[in-house]
């Protein structure tokens, strides 16, 4: 998933997302200074530098500085041709699990606590020290925010089965917001989507269950819809 095509959708429907630019990995080779240029005008250091259609924060930098962020385009540019440059918040990051086709639901939310200083892939893969907190500690007005977005992103890009919805929540002013879609999140007992559900009431037996009927919910639907043109 195009993540910067992504923001332009979640922007569209009134989900709050950070400030950001594409920047073409042709434009990074041939114009750096152009390139730089259009990155610092989204906002003040420190910003994110991110590949645009990848996962699991592969080639993701965190920019303090214009000759770091020469560094992290050319480094996200190694595995996309578009480069997402994004403003840099003091962020918590929390989490929503939802579940459903037509009508979706979510499950409370959760905090990931990185073993670094954002959840980089060593964070995720490699040190085994980042903390899950399920629920997260977040008052009430948040969680239910968080949840209504979740549920809101999920049908505005039309997911069916599951997904996993991401925040950042700002440290500062208390701001959520949406990071990213994961369509097929990581699913072992250890996992968070399957942990976020199993606190909601929804243990990860059943939550197998229900991801079948969904499934065969979808088959159904999509059963319906012609795929040969008869006059």
């Amino acid at each position: 998933m195009d993540k910067g095509i992504f923001r332009d959708v979640m922007a569209a429907n009134g989900i709050p997302v950070l400030e950001n630019v594409v920047i073409l990995r042709s434009e990074v080779a041939k114009n750096p200074d152009s390139a730089l240029n259009r990155a610092e005008a989204v906002a003040r250091y420190p910003l994110f530098v991110k590949p645009a259609n990848l996962g699991s924060s592969v080639g993701i930098t965190k920019v303090r500085s214009r000759s770091d962020l020469l560094e992290g385009l050319m480094e996200a540019a190694r595995y996309d041709r578009r480069v997402l440059v994004q403003r840099g918040v003091n962020a918590r990051e929390i989490e929503v699990s939802v579940l459903g086709n037509d009508k979706p639901e979510a499950s409370v939310p959760g905090e990931v606590i990185p073993s670094r200083e954002f959840y980089s892939y060593e964070s995720k893969y490699f040190d085994g020290t980042s903390e899950l907190i399920i629920p997260a500690p977040i008052n009430a007005k948040t969680a239910e925010r968080a949840r209504r977005l979740a549920v809101k992103a999920y049908k505005a890009i039309d997911c069916a089965g599951l997904a996993r919805v991401d925040f950042l929540l700002d440290k500062d002013t208390s701001n959520l917001y949406l990071n990213e879609i994961n369509t097929m999140p990581g699913f072992t007992q250890i996992s968070m989507y399957p942990k976020l559900w199993d606190v909601s009431g929804l243990p990860y037996p059943a939550l197998i269950d229900r991801l079948i009927d969904l499934a065969f919910e979808r088959k159904a639907d999509r059963d319906q819809t012609e795929r040969r043109f008869r006059k």
